[in-house]
């Protein structure tokens, strides 16, 4: 069973997103680490691009942030080898083609896949465009993830079909950030999803609370909690980790509590 596969077994899964780089390198390991330590199942590693589109302003600022401090693609890299040394959960890239593009696909692919990532999230590439960097991801086993929004409709059953490692279900319209309450009927989306493939599917976007992550779990294979971190790592800079430890341990508590 791969390792994206394995975190979702016998129980729903919580996954975190952290940007790289923000405050610093060291800082990001640290974070991660706890994150694991904390019982995140998956964790999400964004690498900071200068036009993140499906961001808010929160992570907008941590990749202003990243990139002020110098960061790059190499150092990233880097820093997932420490990281696999140390941690046997799925890691997975978020970021956009142009990142990949301008590196050089296959040279990050096959760099990516070396480090010991597990899978790929591009939110900038449609379904329909999906084809160029699925065969790389295929070449060096990588997993390319593929996103569910309210607006997918009638191409939902479509893209699960021919979904790898999870489906990440946007569970609403904008961009990231934190939200009092999340209206989009997510249940439909999910039983489509499940009529198509026995993928395991999360949901992200809007999530900031145990008890939002536990809703979302409910409904879900998992919960994906991003701004809220990011904004926590924002507040806290090189002392974020302990904070952000908590944080995480009672949103995956609330997410483990779920049963199956």
């Amino acid at each position: 069973m791969s390792r994206i596969r394995n975190a979702f077994s016998g129980k729903k899964a919580f996954i975190p997103f952290i940007t790289c780089g923000d405050p610093d390198l060291s800082t990001t390991e640290e974070i991660v680490l706890a994150a694991a330590e904390a019982g995140a199942d998956l964790i999400e590693l964004g690498i900071p691009f200068s036009d993140p589109t499906a961001e808010g302003p929160v992570i907008m600022a941590a990749d202003e942030r990243a990139l002020k401090n110098g960061v790059t693609t190499d150092q990233i890299f880097e820093l997932v080898k420490r990281l696999r040394s140390r941690l046997d959960i799925p890691l997975v890239f978020m970021t956009y083609a142009n990142v990949v593009y301008s590196y050089g696909s296959e040279r990050f692919l096959e760099n990516a896949a070396q480090a010991g990532i597990d899978g790929l999230i591009l939110p900038d590439v449609p379904y329909e465009e999906k084809e160029e960097f699925h065969a790389l991801c295929q070449q060096y086993e990588l997993d390319l993830i593929s996103m569910i929004a309210p607006t997918s409709e009638n191409r939902i059953a479509r893209i699960a079909s021919e979904a790898e490692g999870f489906l990440y279900i946007v569970s609403s319209l904008g961009v990231t950030g934190m939200r009092a309450d999340i209206s989009t009927d997510i249940g439909s989306m999910v039983k489509l999803v499940r009529e198509n493939t026995d993928i395991p599917c999360a949901v992200g976007f809007g999530i900031s609370s145990p008890e939002q992550a536990a809703a979302m779990a409910e409904i879900s294979d998992g919960a994906i909690v991003g701004s809220a971190i990011v904004s926590m790592i924002g507040t806290y800079g090189k002392d974020a980790a302990g904070p952000v430890s908590e944080f995480i341990r009672s949103l995956a508590d609330a997410v483990h509590a779920v049963k199956g």
